[in-house]
């Protein structure tokens, strides 16, 4: 992997930098979960990053994208978040889904779902989980019954991301009824809006509404919703899980920005800091920096046709404690002002720790929980016993 970027590399971080400078709102947007006109905010920020060609950088020009490569992605992350860019709402999407659409999916399924992606057109939630079924994902029960060109989809989905306000979710479903763990599985595309579809929303911590429980009472689709064939769902939706663990959702920029305000946060409070908070935030500077080395060896080594395996586990495991130890060492730094609101008037600069440590707290559980990730690490990695 080298290091240096390319005249057009930094050509294209230019070009980046100066769209969002032109573009990106003075004032943050309202949060997507709180109500729908801050979700609806977000879809205009889509739409807007849409009209110039930014919704997804790695994909073909004729589903939105630029069709560059992975580096160069990485090279937008860094200047979005350096920007300070609202969240993406449609992440769900366009970080999961549509990756894994690109690799499974057939041209009309392509052309049907991802320029409505790129767009905010249509936002995507998450619908794997069930109440039986959280971080085991092969433990499903939901199904997908099969009726002529349809199937008739029924079940309980908990913990979807963005469901409450989202358009379609994309759900793992037992196609085979005779089927156990991970066998007879499909992946299976559904609108929110059909009917026998009921979204109940669940308040988080902070009272929004990030996630929500889907039920679903003989829920026609058309087959063409089925992404790849029968019974293939859980192969596919390991490719996902790839996605999400090891280079998509957690874009290495998200920590370096967040480090840096941490470097900030502490020259402004040197005074009161130990040594041992001096180290804490070395090591924060030094974490986010590896995994960004980390990511970059991996983009390089699909752009040039490798794949991601269980490593990917290994780097789930090391974003989510980093983003942790990284809050836990601002709020420590922030002493009795870490218990300040966001929108509490005297938080000032110091609004946001609180909110991003909670956050933090949900790195071990989402994207599979890290007490998985480490058996997969154990077995696939380092070939130890079940």
């Amino acid at each position: 992997m080298d290091l240096t970027y390319t005249p057009q590399e930094r050509a294209f971080r230019a070009e980046v930098r100066a769209w969002m400078e032109a573009n990106v709102p003075a004032a943050p947007l309202p949060s997507f979960d709180a109500s729908r006109a801050g979700f609806e905010a977000h879809r205009a920020w889509e739409r807007t990053l849409n009209a110039g060609r930014w919704g997804m950088v790695t994909w073909p020009q004729a589903y939105g994208g630029r069709g560059l490569d992975l580096v160069r992605w990485l090279i937008f992350e860094e200047e979005y978040w350096r920007a300070g860019a609202p969240l993406r709402v449609n992440q769900n999407g366009i970080f999961l889904l549509g990756p894994t659409l690109m690799e499974f999916g057939t041209e009309a399924q392509k052309a049907r779902f991802l320029p409505a992606m790129a767009s905010g057109a249509e936002i995507w939630a998450q619908a794997w989980s069930e109440p039986q079924a959280g971080s085991d994902l092969a433990a499903v029960r939901a199904a997908a019954r099969r009726d002529g060109a349809d199937y008739v989809l029924s079940g309980h989905k908990i913990w979807s991301s963005r469901a409450v306000f989202a358009d379609w979710a994309f759900g793992l479903f037992r196609s085979d009824p005779a089927s156990e763990r991970h066998r007879g599985l499909s992946l299976i595309l559904f609108p929110l809006d059909a009917p026998g579809v009921r979204v109940q929303p669940i308040a988080q911590i902070d009272g929004e509404t990030g996630f929500a429980e889907i039920l679903l009472e003989d829920v026609r689709v058309p087959a063409f919703n089925r992404l790849g064939g029968d019974g293939e769902g859980w192969r596919i939706c390991m490719a996902t899980a790839g996605f999400e663990r090891g280079l998509m959702l957690r874009s290495p920029a998200r920590y370096q920005v967040a480090a840096a305000r941490l470097v900030a946060l502490y020259r402004a409070n040197r005074e009161t800091c130990g040594p041992e908070t001096r180290a804490a935030v070395l090591q924060a500077v030094m974490d986010a920096d590896a995994y960004a080395l980390s990511i970059y060896a991996t983009a390089s080594r699909l752009d040039a046709g490798g794949a991601i395996g269980a490593e990917a586990s290994t780097n789930k495991i090391f974003w989510s404690e980093m983003d942790i130890a990284l809050h836990r060492t601002a709020l420590s730094i922030l002493g009795a002002r870490a218990e300040l609101v966001r929108d509490a008037p005297a938080a000032g600069a110091d609004a946001g720790w609180l909110d991003g440590y909670f956050f933090s707290l949900a790195g071990p559980i989402y994207a599979g929980s890290n007490e998985i990730q480490k058996n997969i690490i154990a077995e696939r990695m380092l070939g130890l016993p079940r």
